[in-house]
């Protein structure tokens, strides 16, 4: 009887815990949605030296890739050298893209893109701080995604991914990089 307990006590817990891993935050804005601008603070990109300005507006229709998170952890760095990679083989389709690290104290945290940038050699996607850790208005980023990227071209959301703390596996980069054809088809 003790033992068929404790099964059922493991199997309830063990479905607990699955469902909890499984649940899939949603964040950002949605497929079909248009993209508004919002400034950022280029760190290590090539306005790094001047003020605020607007990656969403000097893309324009470009097919655009972008990462928000909330701390540059080796994950997101992981991410961002994959696309890093993508971008840099679609130039010739004017792929672009850039990091939003989001933080109420971005003077803070901007280092972090910093050496991160220097170790990773990431060339093509600037890395940019956002003074608000809630993240641009209107984008609609859950306070629960660790990470969100959306994909867009000619200003419309082809593709948005969030990703809970812990989530954002080797797997999970390599579905994300793969997802990048769908804004350069």
């Amino acid at each position: 009887m003790k033992k068929t307990l404790m099964a059922f006590v493991t199997l309830v817990v063990a479905s607990v815990g699955l469902a909890v891993a499984a649940e899939k935050v949603q964040s950002g804005l949605q497929k079909g949605a248009t993209v508004p601008p919002f400034n950022v603070k280029d760190i290590t990109g090539p306005a790094k030296d001047g003020d605020e300005l607007c990656y969403r507006c000097r893309y324009g229709s470009a097919p655009v890739v972008t990462i928000f998170a909330k701390e540059m952890t080796d994950e997101v760095a992981a991410l961002t050298k994959e696309l890093d990679g993508v971008v840099a083989k679609n130039r010739d389709q004017k792929m672009a893209g850039f990091v939003v690290l989001m933080s109420d104290d971005p003077a803070k945290a901007a280092p972090s893109l910093t050496k991160t940038a220097e170790k990773l050699k990431i060339q093509q996607l600037p890395l940019t701080t956002f003074n608000g850790a809630a993240g641009p208005k209107g984008y609609k980023l859950n306070e629960k995604a660790d990470v969100t990227v959306m994909m867009w071209v000619d200003g419309t959301v082809k593709v948005s991914e969030a990703f809970n703390k812990g989530d954002l596996t080797k797997d999970a980069i390599a579905k994300v990089s793969a997802e990048t054809k769908q804004i350069l088809e």
